[in-house]
């Protein structure tokens, strides 16, 4: 019973570290496709209607990833629905009606991570530092991406002379509003990268994540004072610097955090082996004890009840031999009272008792 349950669970966890594997697979998949969205949308607002490379390069891949793993996660119908919507972007014309099907585009794509996420059962990851990289790399660094690209093309259309003045005004208070957004999600992703650096066993985490950080939030400083949320006057100039600067950095940061996710599970699948051979070889012993204890009482009992061998004659001991060498108290023994001594022994002690004895 006890190997029962061991064996059960060991299963279970290895099911579902290989389920979260796959998860990780997919969304490794879905990284490029969101930075090629967001370059798409870029050049759309800027009245570009050709799609860039990278875009069906990116789309490719997930198609690739959906097809191995759509079934298991459930991916199917999302991703047959995102992928129609994008190939429907480059006919639409106009920037902002670029911008609104590239948003209504992104959105999609990051409910895609999120039922990839939930669906891989990495939401509930039991250990402290894969749970806060998944929160990292499935919604922080997604978010993060989206929120940044809007904000420098909403600054982009601010500065668009072209733009019709009834939409001006809601065009910059969605400029507001995504500038705070990207200090939020800069804030939560750097506050989950910490906790796993903090709660890990790993010897390379903290080494591998500390440089792509550090240059992450240095192009987010840069594409902030770009911004210029306080004056009202975004340099257009200084944030698509860094804005492609910061794409190349967050690209980096999130291959960083999936290859330390990946060896981390890795780690654990390697452990939950280890466990699983020494639960076969302890149940092994346990089924040989409980064979030795089944077979050890009936083993004792047909010893017990063999009869005892009876003893040997030496050779040429005739009958009055044996009755000779009685044991004491028998006739003819030690202790027998009408005993009689041997041919030709004599007895002082007794008498004759007449001479027609004699």
């Amino acid at each position: 019973m006890l190997f029962a349950r061991v064996w059960t669970d060991n299963s279970d966890k290895r099911d579902s570290t290989d389920m979260e594997k796959k998860g990780v697979e997919f969304i490794t998949a879905l990284t490029p496709l969101v930075s090629a969205l967001a370059e798409s949308q870029s050049t759309a607002v800027q009245g570009v209607s050709e799609p860039p490379q990278s875009l069906a390069a990116a789309v490719a891949g997930v198609t690739a990833a959906d097809a191995k793993l759509g079934d298991e996660l459930r991916t199917k119908e999302r991703w047959a629905d995102l992928k129609d919507k994008i190939g429907k972007l480059s006919k639409v014309t106009g920037p902002v009606a670029s911008l609104n099907a590239h948003v209504e585009v992104t959105d999609l794509t990051l409910a895609l991570y999120s039922a990839v996420r939930t669906n891989a059962e990495l939401n509930r990851d039991p250990d402290g530092d894969v749970s806060n990289l998944q929160q990292a790399v499935a919604i922080d660094m997604p978010v993060t991406i989206v929120r940044v690209n809007r904000m420098g093309d909403y600054a982009g259309l601010i500065q668009n002379p072209a733009l019709p003045a009834a939409s001006r005004t809601q065009v910059q208070g969605q400029f507001a509003h995504e500038v705070l957004a990207v200090q939020d999600s800069v804030k939560q992703l750097t506050d989950d990268l910490q906790k796993a650096v903090d709660n890990t066993q790993s010897a390379t985490l903290s080494s591998s994540l500390v440089s792509s950080l550090d240059s992450f939030r240095r192009g987010v400083e840069s594409m902030v004072r770009g911004a210029d949320p306080v004056g009202g006057e975004p340099s257009v100039a200084t944030m698509t610097t860094a804005q492609s600067t910061l794409q190349g950095a967050l690209s980096n940061l999130a291959g960083v955090t999936l290859r330390e996710m990946d060896r981390l599970l890795d780690d654990r699948l390697d452990s939950l082996n280890y466990r699983r051979v020494e639960a076969v070889i302890m149940g092994a012993l346990a089924l040989l004890f409980v064979a030795g204890a089944l077979i050890w009482p009936a083993f004792s009992r047909r010893r017990e009840a063999e009869p005892a061998p009876a003893p040997e004659r030496p050779i040429g001991e005739s009958t009055r031999d044996v009755a000779l060498n009685q044991p004491p108290g028998g006739y003819g023994g030690p202790g027998s009272y009408n005993q009689a001594p041997g041919y030709g022994e004599f007895d002082p002690t007794r008498r004759e008792r007449s001479g027609a004895v004699r």
